[in-house]
This record gives C-alpha cells, sequence and structure tokens, in this order.
C-alpha cells in the first residue's frame, strides 16, 4: 500500500460520507522532514498474541484521549470463489446486525424467524432454478425480470415479505451503533477490498473496555438478521457503483480481461448472479472460516496503557472460541502472460488510454522500486505531466498508480487526451517514456527528489490516530503491519539501476494490457469534472451515485459537516474534488427540500 493511496481511502472514505456519524480528526500534524530520513517517526507499536490465536497491536500516543480502534479479517474477495463472489463486502453489512444481546427484543423469536425464512428460501431457491433453467434453453429472456417468476415463487416471496416485517418489528434498529454514538464514539465504519475486510471507530479513551466488550460480542454471537434483504441492498449498492458510473462497468471487465486465473479477476462487490443467490448457509459456512480468532487482528491507536489494554483484549477477544478449521492457503496464481491484451470501450468519458503491467505481491523485494518509481513518474514535477501535459501539450492530465496487493500486483498508466488528440497518441508517448526508463538510468537528483515527496506522504499520515490506524491495518490485511514500514525504509535505499531493472523485467509488451476510452456518441461531461485531476476525478465519480440515490437531506447535511471539519487538513490534490462534491451535495439537498415542500404543501382545491 503506497501512501497516495493511504490518503486516497482515507481522505475519501472518512470525509465522502463511508463513517456514520460526524468525523473529527485527533492528533497533530507532524511535522516535515528537515534532514536525511529514512522513514516517517510513528508510534511505538507492539504485538501480542491472545491465547485464541488472535492478534492485538499496540500504538500508544497520548496526543488527545480518544483510541482509534479497529480489527482486521484478513479475508476478501480473493478468497471468494465463483457462486458466492461478493461474499466478503456481504459481511461488511451483515457485522452491524446485532448480536444475542444486541439488535433485539426477543432473541428466541428472532432464532424462530430465521429459522422460517430459511424453509422458505429453500422452496425460493428451488423455483429459481426452474427459471435459470428456462433462461439456459431461451424460453425466457431474463430470469431477474419480475414478470418470468412462477406462481409458486410469487406466493413464497409474499409469505417470506411477511416475516421480515415480523423480524423488524422484533428489532432494535442499528443498536451496536447506537450505543456507541451514544458513548462519543466516531468514525464508526467498515471497508472491504480485495485482501481483507476491516472494521473500526474512534473511542473515548475511558470507553475502552467498552469498545472491547461490544467487539467481542459481535464476533462471538453474530446474528445474521435480514440477512436476504441486506443481500438485495448489496446487489442494488453493486448496480449503484458500477452499472451507474460512466465507466465502472468497463472497469470490471478490464480488470477480468488483464487477471487470467487470479482471483482478483472478479470484483470486491461480486457479480450479479452471485450476490443474488449467496445462501445463509454458506455466509455461515464462509464466517466460521474466515472470522476465525486466527485470522483476526485487533490494532489500538491512542491514548492508553499497553498494560491494561492486553488485560482487557485477553478477557474479551480472548474469550472468542477457536476456528474448527484452518484458513486455506491461496493456492491459485496469476498465470504468465504471453501476450498483449487490448481493451475498447466507449463509455461518457474523456478519451483515455490505460496501460496496465503484472507486478509482484505486496511483500516482494520489488516493491520499494515501484513505490520510487510511482513518485518519479507522478505529480506536478514528475516525468508524466511534464512531458505529455507541459511540453507536449497532448494530455490534459496524466498518472501512474501502483497497487501491490497480497499476492500480486499492477503498476498502470492513465492518460486523459486534450482536445484534438487520441488515445493512440497518449499511447505512443506513454510507452516512449517507459523506453526512456528502461534505457536511461534516472539522476541522482531526480531520484532523491522522487524520494523526498514519498517520505513527505508518509509524514503527514503519522500525525492522525486514525491514519496510522489505517494505515497498519491495510497493512496487516496484506502480509503483517510491520510491512509497510518495512517497505518505506527501503525505498530511501533504492538505486537508479533498481528503477531501470525493474522498468525492463516488468514493463514488457507481453506483460501489458492497454484499454483505449473513447466518448459515447460525442456525449459531453461537466466541464468542471473534466479539469479535475484524473484520480480525483474517478473518485468524484464513484461518490456520485451515494450522493443522487440519497433521500435524506439531514444524512447529506452531516456529509457536508464533515467536509468543512476535514477540509484544512485534506492534502491539497484532494481539495479539488471536495468543493466539486460539496456543490453536487448542496445541490442535492436544496433538490430533496424543495421537493418535500412540495409534498408538503396541499394543492390548491379547485373551484
Amino acid at each position: 500500500m503506497s501512501p497516495p493511496f493511504v490518503r486516497a481511502l482515507g481522505w475519501f472514505s472518512l470525509v465522502l460520507g463511508l463513517a456514520a456519524t460526524p468525523c473529527i480528526v485527533h492528533g497533530a500534524r507532524a511535522p516535515k522532514p528537515t534532514g536525511p530520513a529514512t522513514a516517517a517517526p510513528g508510534p511505538q507499536a507492539e504485538e501480542h498474541v491472545l491465547s485464541n490465536g488472535m492478534k492485538v497491536v499496540f500504538a500508544p500516543r497520548h496526543l488527545t484521549p480518544t483510541v482509534s480502534a479497529g480489527w482486521v479479517a484478513k479475508v476478501g474477495s480473493v478468497n471468494e470463489r465463483p457462486g458466492i463472489t461478493g461474499i466478503s463486502h456481504l459481511f461488511e453489512h451483515m457485522m452491524f446486525k446485532g448480536t444475542h444481546v444486541i439488535g433485539t427484543r426477543d432473541y428466541a423469536k428472532d432464532l424462530a424467524l430465521i429459522e422460517q425464512q430459511e424453509q422458505l428460501q429453500d422452496e425460493m431457491r428451488a423455483e429459481m432454478s426452474k427459471l435459470r433453467d428456462a433462461q439456459r434453453r431461451g424460453l425466457i429472456d431474463d430470469m431477474t425480470k419480475p414478470e418470468h417468476r412462477t406462481a409458486r415463487y410469487k406466493e413464497l416471496d409474499a409469505k417470506f415479505d411477511a416475516l421480515v416485517k415480523q423480524q423488524r418489528a422484533n428489532m432494535v434498529k442499528n443498536e451496536f451503533n447506537q450505543v456507541l454514538q451514544n458513548n462519543g464514539a466516531t468514525f464508526i465504519n467498515a471497508f472491504t477490498n480485495n485482501d481483507q475486510t476491516f472494521y473500526f471507530e474512534t473511542v473515548p479513551a475511558n470507553k475502552l473496555e467498552l469498545w472491547f466488550w461490544l467487539e467481542a460480542d459481535r464476533l462471538k454471537n453474530p446474528v445474521f438478521r435480514e440477512f436476504y434483504s441486506e443481500r438485495d441492498v448489496v446487489y442494488e449498492e453493486r448496480r449503484l457503483r458500477t452499472e451507474s458510473t460512466p465507466t465502472g462497468k468497463f472497469q470490471v471487465s478490464f480488470d477480468a480481461m488483464f487477471w487470467d486465473s487470479s482471483p482478483y479477476a472478479w470484483p470486491v462487490i461480486g457479480w450479479p448472479s452471485d450476490v443474488a443467490n449467496i445462501t445463509k448457509a454458506q455466509a455461515d459456512e464462509y464466517y466460521g472460516t474466515y472470522y476465525a480468532p486466527s485470522n483476526l487482528t485487533a490494532i489500538l491507536v491512542g491514548d492508553f496503557d499497553p498494560k491494561e489494554a492486553l488485560v482487557l483484549a485477553e478477557k474479551y477477544l480472548g474469550s472468542i472460541p477457536k476456528g474448527l478449521k484452518p484458513v486455506p492457503e491461496m493456492i491459485t496464481t496469476e498465470t504468465r502472460q504471453l501476450g498483449e491484451k487490448r481493451f475498447y470501450g466507449e463509455a461518457e468519458t474523456s478519451p483515455a488510454v490505460d496501460i496496465r503491467w503484472h507486478t509482484p505481491a505486496f511483500t516482494h523485494r520489488d516493491i520499494p522500486a515501484f513505490e520510487v518509481l510511482g513518485e518519479v513518474l507522478n505529480g506536478p514535477s514528475g516525468r508524466l505531466n511534464r512531458s505529455l501535459v507541459l511540453q507536449q501539450g497532448i494530455a490534459t492530465s496524466v498518472r501512474s498508480r501502483h497497487e501491490p496487493r497480497k499476492f500480486e500486483g499492477m503498476f498502470e498508466l492513465h492518460a486523459e487526451c486534450k482536445e484534438g488528440k487520441t488515445p493512440e497518441d497518449l499511447e505512443g508517448a506513454l510507452h516512449a517514456e517507459v523506453e526512456k526508463l528502461q534505457k536511461e538510468p534516472v539522476t541522482a537528483e531526480e531520484l532523491q527528489s522522487a524520494k523526498n515527496r514519498f517520505l513527505t506522504s508518509t509524514y503527514r499520515q503519522v500525525g492522525s490516530n486514525q491514519f496510522v490506524l489505517f494505515r497498519y491495518a491495510v497493512s496487516e490485511g496484506r502480509a503483517t503491519w510491520q510491512d509497510l514500514d518495512r517497505i518505506e525504509r527501503e525505498t530511501q535505499q533504492v538505486t537508479p539501476a533498481d528503477l531501470q531493472r525493474v522498468a525492463r523485467e516488468y514493463f514488457t509488451k507481453e506483460n501489458r494490457a492497454v484499454a483505449i476510452w473513447t466518448r459515447k456518441g460525442g456525449a459531453e461531461i461537466d466541464p468542471a469534472l473534466a479539469a479535475l485531476p484524473a484520480e480525483a476525478r474517478k473518485m468524484v465519480q464513484d461518490a456520485m451515485p451515494r450522493i443522487t440515490a440519497a433521500k435524506d437531506p439531514a444524512q447529506l447535511e452531516q456529509m457536508l459537516s464533515r467536509m468543512d471539519q476535514m477540509g484544512a487538513m485534506v492534502p491539497p490534490e484532494a481539495k479539488p474534488a471536495i468543493e466539486y462534491l460539496k456543490g453536487k451535495i448542496t445541490r442535492r439537498i436544496d433538490e430533496l427540500k424543495a421537493s418535500g415542500a412540495a409534498a408538503a404543501t396541499p394543492a390548491p382545491e379547485k373551484n
């Protein structure tokens, strides 16, 4: 995980409304490096293993009376299989549904309703199998259309809906979050990626024991209430995130083409047919395997005594029963690509080109060189911007992106066309920059400048407990929490010869895939959006479906409040995107209030 990735994940997940409560970042910003250094001076951390095999990492820092805390489940989309893709992300939703004592008025009634729902779902699956067979025979065009459902399925579905209503009447909605919020917690949320699922919040220091109790309870006694209706929510979320964004569905196809055999080929949110058909039995089995203590790591950063925290960790988290079987080792790896792959997509986006190469796993010895190489190419003073934007004038924006994952990774170049230029023009220019890297070593001055930028971005992270938590969590999900610190130290030892070697070894024609993006039907895009840097624009486009789908003005106003609170702390490159989104949110609030006012105003009586 590179520092730019941490910034992107952090600012846009915390600011753009993934958090359930207003976000306040505590802690002083770390000073910028003023002399030679090998890594940013983060907090001193220690690791312990509890009696049940669960790992805990403590990083005390007494800046404010709060603790940023979370736990990592080392499971993501890479651990899935065809038929249950998207199940890791589904758990991100289900783990907030409560336990034996949280989220219910009558636990015994819960169990009875869940059992009745499962019996109905068994019969409904049999009806869906008939529709699936009819579609394969060509008797119906799309089994998901309501008009194709059998009479028996409709009867069962009505009975199921009645059970769901009974279950919801028995639930205490969002009680897990409410307990935390009522005790001063903020940043209550979770995320899922290819390699991990991470649950986190920030609590007052004097509520740390409550945090341990709540997290141990939801790990030891989870109750997957509203399982099938929440599965449908995730299905709809997939539609909003992937199908409704300008390039979302194309990116999914490009990813699937890029990876041949690796399970990174499918999206984190899953394939539609899988998400719509995951069963609770499959979820129970998956949870029992991947949410066992030996596959979990709790991380605490903030104002606490490690000795006292270890006692609490053993008392609560250590009481979670050990898993019944070991976590399966990942066996399937990406096969060696034999020739260049090309992808052409027409979308409502600026003409652009992506060039992507396969790279090694997060722990590989070449990762520090790739991180430095990204800094050489990226940013206003990077090679790509100087060459394609400033000198040649053929691109409006250009960037590189290195994404090292747990088992294998990728390095990508992206450029968007200036008016009158084509993606093929940009592709040729990008290839020329790659050839230059392969033939000519970077100068000592350019190399040191890239290292300094890398180190500066690291310093920005260690000033916030929340970002230290994120750094350790994502690193732990991909290997161990110490690995990111190691990689950052090793970047300072990278030589011009190292950069030249990885460019020659990995950036070959046989190892790459190229995506050419052209604008569909001459569609225009918002000029203000087009003016944003490519990476910021993509984040904005990913966030827009959530904004346009919002129905509650109060929720959007809360999002605006988060942006204002954190506006002074966001990296400069993120500010234009924040301002753009603030405008869109404000307009959406006005639309909702206007429609609400219209609905609340009685129509004039007719004479």
